[in-house]
């Protein structure tokens, strides 16, 4: 080790006058610093703790652990991480090798805290799979919820051993609250972990909860994996499912939750009562049910969904468009607004075509006046020059925009913005 050490300072020493700056001719290159590190005790350390993580090896792992310690190798927070995700991966091939390894995974972690090593998400991830493996959901979710006592956000890996572990041994409140300490945490469930709060709610027949679930996998899973169509498929095959449910509700509640929603759901509940007829289908091109002959509700964005986006969007213009052009914009539309369709005036009129084409854009635009409820015109955005310049200057299409202008439908971007914003 010595001599390793007095070999490394030396090689500082002797580097070349090409690698050295201007400060006294200590600062070395940044390459040579890198092999320093690498060659040093923590570093060859590092790298074998990693090929270890790499191969499952948690044996090996142990053995490089215990002679670090020994010979007083400083251990950084990635050692320590590394052991822990070792331990917490490979339970051994019997009961007692499995509590072996977790108890010198919990000693490592302890350990860690004694060095006053800072943790990190990873380490309370890994110490709560440490949990998990010894069946404590109830140790893994005390640790997810110290972490921001440490000022630590969790992650959805953080909550996957307490929930499941709760889900595995049916303690369905303990599995609620700690969806509700996602929900505070801002953390979105997805598939995994809706499908087991479906199954335990399903089991007990928690019929709200079953609802407010199926919504939570509506609005975040694009298709569900077969275990989750069973639990689906169960549920609503089940006495509970054909009991639940109004005989009588609010007509008017309903239309307007569902243009609430977005489109196709409602929030009212669940609506009518008896058997439930399950059967597996296909969509035609057109959204019709190939069993019930039903069209698909269009699903849109709902209106938190679209405020959100549009409050983005205006973030990010303002940082890449002059703020006064862009101000100028929204006072306008303010004025102005709403509108149906929004129209891309460039776009549209050079679609198959070399040259600017406003018959091709007033088509588009007639056909969306015809389209919209209110039979109002459509915003076209097109930029300055497009509107004084070329094209622009003929009879037919001066008629055009000033028919657009008069209306209170055509926006043009000052010189110097982008159109697309």
């Amino acid at each position: 080790m010595k001599k390793k050490a007095t070999f490394c300072n030396s090689a500082i020493s002797a580097t070349s006058r090409s690698d050295e700056k201007a400060v006294g001719g200590n600062v070395v290159s940044k390459r040579l610093k890198k092999k320093v590190r690498r060659d040093a005790p923590e570093g060859v350390l590092r790298f074998k703790l990693d090929m270890c993580s790499k191969a499952g090896d948690v044996v090996e792992g142990l053995r490089l652990y215990d002679e670090a310690r020994r010979n007083g190798v400083e251990l950084n927070q990635h050692h320590y991480n590394v052991m822990l995700y070792l331990c917490s991966q490979n339970g051994g091939e019997n009961g007692s090798d499995l509590k072996l390894i977790c108890k010198r995974g919990f000693e490592i972690f302890q350990q860690m805290i004694i060095d006053k090593v800072p943790p990190n998400e990873a380490t309370f991830t890994n110490a709560a799979r440490l949990a998990s493996v010894m069946e404590d959901p109830e140790m893994a979710f005390d640790l997810v919820k110290q972490m921001k006592g440490f000022g630590i956000m969790p992650k959805l890996r953080s909550y996957g051993p307490p929930l499941f572990g709760f889900c595995k041994k049916g303690m369905v409140d303990k599995a609620y609250e700690v969806d509700a300490h996602m929900i505070e945490s801002g953390v979105v469930a997805e598939e995994p972990e809706l499908s087991s709060l479906l199954k335990i709610s399903a089991d007990i027949n928690n019929a709200d909860k079953v609802y407010e679930l199926l919504h939570r996998l509506r609005t975040s899973v694009r298709q569900v994996m077969e275990s989750t169509v069973r639990v689906i498929e169960d549920w609503f095959k089940s006495e509970h499912a054909a009991k639940t449910g109004k005989e009588n509700w609010d007509v008017i509640k309903v239309k307007e939750g569902v243009v609430r929603g977005g489109g196709g759901w409602h929030g009212q509940g669940w609506l009518g009562h008896g058997q439930w007829r399950v059967a597996r289908t296909q969509m035609n091109k057109k959204g019709v049910c190939g069993s019930c002959g039903e069209r698909l509700a269009c699903i849109d964005i709902d209106p938190r969904e679209t405020e959100n986006f549009g409050i983005s969007l205006s973030k990010l213009a303002f940082g890449r468009e002059v703020q006064a052009d862009f101000i100028q914009f929204q006072e306008w539309l303010q004025q102005h607004g709403p509108f149906d369709a929004v129209v891309d005036g460039a776009n549209v009129s050079l679609i198959n075509q070399q040259t600017f084409n406003f018959s091709q854009l007033n088509t588009v635009v007639n056909r969306l006046q015809d389209k919209s409820p209110s039979k109002k015109l459509p915003l076209v955005i097109l930029h300055k020059s497009r509107v004084n310049g070329g094209p622009a200057q003929s009879p037919y299409n001066k008629k055009l925009l000033e028919r657009w202008k008069n209306s209170g439908a055509l926006y043009a971007t000052p010189a110097g913005s982008n159109d697309d914003w």
